[in-house]
């Protein structure tokens, strides 16, 4: 289907950059001197549902934050609670096309009132009481070993049974 906004965009002559091609040259922009290397994995870290998704409890993951940082300032793992959607997340020191997009509808980066409307439709079992917040971060080790663990840990304390990731 193609909306209004895509023919904005094809008709204005701005051709869409590749992801790791775009990524390459944010990086180089960055002072970084070798090219970003994408994590792999032989293994999958995924499971099947223990349960139907009608009676899990969903964990949101966000790759905005909840406190604004400087451009060069490490991000951290953080949390927030989904007893209320928060009005707005910090975006603007990660990199996107801001050109063809923007962050004006928090749903779509932080959809805390959609997946609560699922939970009150039978749809998921439940959200879980804090949604949390990933660092985008250029370095692997800190990410499989830092981040990644952190953010399992809090899914396991929310009791959460299935994780959505959703990046910016």
């Amino acid at each position: 289907m193609t909306t209004s906004n895509d023919l904005t965009l094809a008709n204005s002559g701005k051709a869409s950059l590749p992801y790791i091609e775009r990524s390459r040259q944010y990086y180089e922009a960055q002072g970084f001197t070798a090219h970003y290397q994408y994590a792999q994995f032989d293994e999958k870290p995924f499971a099947p549902l223990p349960k139907p998704l009608s009676n899990c409890t969903v964990g949101l993951v966000t790759t905005s934050s909840t406190y604004p940082r400087e451009p060069l300032e490490p991000r951290r793992v953080d949390s927030g609670s989904t007893l209320f959607a928060p009005k707005t997340l910090f975006t603007a020191d990660l990199s996107w096309d801001k050109d063809a997009t923007h962050t004006d509808d928090i749903e779509t980066y932080c959809p805390i009132e959609s997946l609560q409307r699922l939970a009150d439709q039978g749809m998921i079992g439940a959200l879980s009481r804090r949604f949390h917040c990933a660092p985008t971060e250029y370095s692997h080790r800190a990410t499989l070993q830092q981040d990644a663990p952190e953010l399992l840990r809090r899914l396991r304390e929310d009791e959460a049974d299935v994780a959505l990731l959703v990046p910016l």
